[in-house]
């Protein structure tokens, strides 16, 4: 009777060596040092510890802000004039218009430039020459109401928003003064050269 099994080799045993770890392909390979950055949180608003410090941060903060306080004033107005005072809308969208154009040119035009030196064109008067006007043609066509309502109401929000704010490049340790501010958000901590030899 024939045997029908399974032929059994000897089996090899081979030692092998431990596999030495290898480097994750996303990892740099040189050993340069490398910079750290080390972030503080701050809470955008903090209550000024003196007057003096209250009065320096509005002024900071409505020549910051100028742009925002501006359009909020402006879009308030813009819904209050909406639902019946539509030819005091119209002048309100076109001095807008002609105050966005005013801007624009301003712009292209260069800094030392004729115009400019010789304060021909003087782009604070101008602006303000430009809102007086706005504020004119609103009372004329029996919008006053809706602009001193607007004003009195955005005011006291743009005042304390300016008081409270402090700004997102400043850090929120106050001294004396509003000087006290003046604290980078960002450290940059480099290692020195005298450490890495």
């Amino acid at each position: 009777m024939a045997s029908h099994g399974t032929v059994q080799r000897p089996s090899t045993t081979t030692s092998t060596s431990p596999t030495l770890p290898t480097t994750h392909p996303h990892e740099p390979k040189d050993s340069t040092p490398r910079v750290r950055l080390e972030f503080s949180l701050c809470f955008p608003f903090n209550i000024p510890k003196t007057p003096e410090a209250a009065a320096a941060r509005i002024i900071r903060n409505l020549s910051y802000y100028r742009l925002y306080y501006t359009l909020f004033i402006w879009i308030i107005l813009f819904i209050t004039l909406l639902p019946k005072r539509k030819l005091s809308l119209l002048f309100l969208i076109a001095m807008t218009a002609l105050t966005c154009s005013f801007l624009a040119v301003m712009r292209l035009v260069p800094a030392d430039s004729v115009v400019l030196q010789y304060k021909i064109i003087d782009r604070r008067l101008v602006l303000a020459l430009l809102v007086i006007a706005t504020m004119v043609e609103l009372i004329v066509t029996r919008a006053a109401i809706h602009l001193f309502v607007t004003l009195a109401c955005a005011t006291p929000v743009i005042l304390v928003h300016a008081v409270f704010r402090v700004r997102d490049d400043l850090c929120v340790e106050e001294k004396a003064s509003a000087a006290g501010e003046l604290v980078p958000l960002i450290k940059n901590t480099e290692p020195k050269l005298s450490d890495s030899v």
